[in-house]
């Protein structure tokens, strides 16, 4: 049987790559699928948008006066380029924290050069290069400002991880009791939801009006529209979210996670889509959601053009010389 997902080395099919699909409105109504969309699974670092909603309910942001900057670093699974960097130092700063009150650990910056530098600089890693490290600072501001333990913050039972379960469960209509918990990358908890839920939730990202509550609608636009407003911050060079929200001129909100998920929300359909790779394959992730994208007729030849190597993305050898391509072979179904 032909696997949607298609990795050739020359003409010569080599890899292959299951993948699960949900298209959902802000309705609830499943508009289009392939695979199971209803397969549970981590959404991981998509679900950033919606654990950013307490730090504008509780008054944080208000306080700090977090503006677009902050909201979109705490969304963010960041290339740990210097801007980056800072921004996450910013916000500690202004909470009176310093780096290492973040316990989201650390790891080599996505971004090459950034790498490179920190090498020629003879300096250790530390917490700010973690791609995690804003939406940690954010957690840490609201913690801060409701007056609550620093020390525990990462732990389930902790008010402000409380207050992340309520805001995903609200917003992407799982009751809090079925949704499964489990630690994630950067030591947090991690939420277990059906595919179909998470594109829900990015419906509501995009079009949250008449879905939640007046203040939670707010709260998701003033969210997306941090996002979309400075897409860098989100995640950085040459990376997918940053791209195709710049690219889409106003009309995407995307935000990865890890393990081959990829979410987006498209403002002018009021819809969320949701797409997740069975064996985690990060490669194979971006080229389904950009063929989601064409078949559901989103974005015009320009966009494409902009967008052409995630939705044919190279493979390259040692040399930097094109030698095969990752392609898509699915078509969605389409629910009555």
């Amino acid at each position: 049987m032909t696997k949607p997902i298609q990795m050739f080395r020359g003409d010569y099919l080599e890899s292959a790559h299951d993948i699960h699909v949900a298209v959902v409105d802000n309705t609830g109504k499943l508009l289009y699928s392939y695979g199971d969309p209803n397969r549970l699974t981590f959404p991981r670092s998509s679900m950033k948008p919606f654990q950013t909603v307490p730090v504008i309910e509780t008054g944080t942001a208000r306080k700090y006066q977090f503006g677009a900057k902050e909201l979109a670093l705490f969304c963010a699974s960041h290339a740990g380029e210097d801007y980056h960097r800072r921004a996450v130092l910013e916000v500690l700063k202004k909470v009176d924290l310093k780096e290492s009150d973040l316990q989201c650990g650390y790891h080599i910056p996505f971004h090459h050069a950034s790498y490179v530098e920190l090498l020629k600089s003879g300096k250790d890693l530390s917490e700010r290069y973690s791609n995690c490290s804003g939406k940690h600072s954010g957690m840490l501001a609201t913690v801060v400002h409701m007056k609550e333990d620093i020390e525990t913050y990462r732990l389930p039972e902790h008010p402000v991880q409380k207050r992340i379960l309520q805001s995903i469960s609200d917003i992407c209509n799982v009751d809090m009791e079925k949704i499964e918990l489990s630690v994630d990358g950067c030591g947090v908890p991690v939420h277990r939801v059906p595919l179909y839920n998470a594109a829900l939730g990015y419906a509501k990202l995009v079009k949250p009006e008449g879905t939640v509550s007046s203040k939670r609608a707010q709260s998701l636009k003033t969210i997306r529209d941090a996002m979309m407003q400075l897409p860098e911050m989100v995640a950085g060079t040459d990376r997918f979210d940053t791209d195709v929200m710049r690219s889409s001129k106003g009309n995407i909100v995307s935000k990865v996670g890890a393990e081959a998920v990829q979410c987006v929300g498209v403002l002018d359909r009021g819809i969320g889509i949701a797409v997740k790779i069975e064996d985690g394959s990060q490669r194979a992730e971006t080229v389904a959601m950009m063929e989601v994208l064409k078949q559901l007729g989103i974005g015009d030849e320009t966009f494409y053009a902009k967008m052409r190597n995630y939705t044919l993305a190279p493979v390259l050898n040692m040399r930097k010389e094109k030698i095969g391509v990752v392609k898509a072979n699915f078509t969605l179904k389409k629910h009555l």
